[in-house]
């Protein structure tokens, strides 16, 4: 099947995405700082560049893009139908990528939330950001 844009237009439709400070992002971040949490972001020292660092919990937040970090058993996450193989490969690279930086953080002490972009979709969010902050404390 052939890609429905042109070359420049869908090179246009990919440097639109952005990697870190995205709207699921900053809704947790907005989140955690009206809760009183202070943090850091996106730590270059740590291994993976966490979204973000909780120094005083130990805590690392990492917010998952359903598409790119292959969500299984998620709507968000499909396949392309242009270049499958390609974007297989992206794909199973970045969740080998996520696994790496999990175990190496939690090898160091490190306490890992991960949260799914498609648990913050306003029917689901009241319920994800109520999980964080238990996971925080608790």
């Amino acid at each position: 099947m052939t890609d429905v844009h042109s070359p420049q237009q869908r090179s246009y439709n990919m440097q639109q995405i952005r990697s870190g400070n995205t709207k699921p992002e900053l809704l947790v971040r907005k989140f955690l700082h009206a809760n009183g949490f202070r943090y850091k972001l996106h730590d270059k020292t740590l291994p993976g560049k966490p979204d973000i660092v909780l120094p005083r919990y130990k805590t690392i937040i990492f917010i998952h893009g359903c598409f790119w970090h292959g969500h299984t058993n998620c709507k968000y996450y499909k396949i392309p139908q242009t270049r499958t193989a390609w974007w297989l490969q992206k794909i199973i690279t970045n969740k080998a990528n996520d696994a790496k930086a999990v175990k190496a953080l939690k090898k160091t002490g490190w306490k890992i939330i991960i949260v799914w972009e498609c648990t913050l979709k306003p029917l689901k969010v009241e319920k994800a950001l109520s999980r964080i902050l238990l996971s925080i404390s608790g």
